[in-house]
């Protein structure tokens, strides 16, 4: 049952949203770039946590009643740049723009204020543990660089 719209909700979650798509994307990159690399199996693995946060966070905007973004927005641009200098600077660089991406994120899922309750519970239930994961994973990966 379709809920009715709360627009700074759908707006806030939307944000999300954009930054998941962008990880997805830079993940992608990344993954491409390193493909002879042996972390690439740890790096698929966390680019597919942030894809499951795409679906949930669509999900969430449309059961709200909100138009999911399609788009990585302005984050999507970080992929793109990531592209470019992954080519030139190599496996460490990537992984330290990688772990970039992720602190944003966790920062992005730190500041709930003007959430409702419920939007704020889904984010702390249903995103948060996971983004504290792929966050710890990236940075033990590079840690062991």
């Amino acid at each position: 049952m379709t809920q009715p719209t709360n627009k700074s909700d759908v707006e806030r979650l939307n944000a999300m949203l954009r930054g998941e798509r962008a990880a997805v994307e830079t993940y992608g990159k990344c993954i491409e770039k390193l493909a002879t690399s042996t972390r690439v199996a740890q790096l698929t693995s966390l680019k597919a946590s942030h894809a499951g946060r795409v679906g949930k966070l669509t999900g969430k905007v449309v059961e709200l009643g909100g138009r999911a973004d399609m788009t990585s927005g302005a984050w999507g641009s970080f992929a793109k740049l990531f592209e470019g200098s992954a080519a030139v600077f190599g496996e460490k660089s990537a992984i330290g723009a990688l772990e970039e991406g992720e602190d944003h994120g966790k920062k992005d899922y730190a500041d709930l204020d003007g959430l409702s309750e419920g939007a704020r519970r889904f984010v702390q239930i249903e995103l948060v543990p996971e983004q504290r994961r792929t966050h710890d994973a990236l940075s033990a990966i590079k840690s062991a660089m």
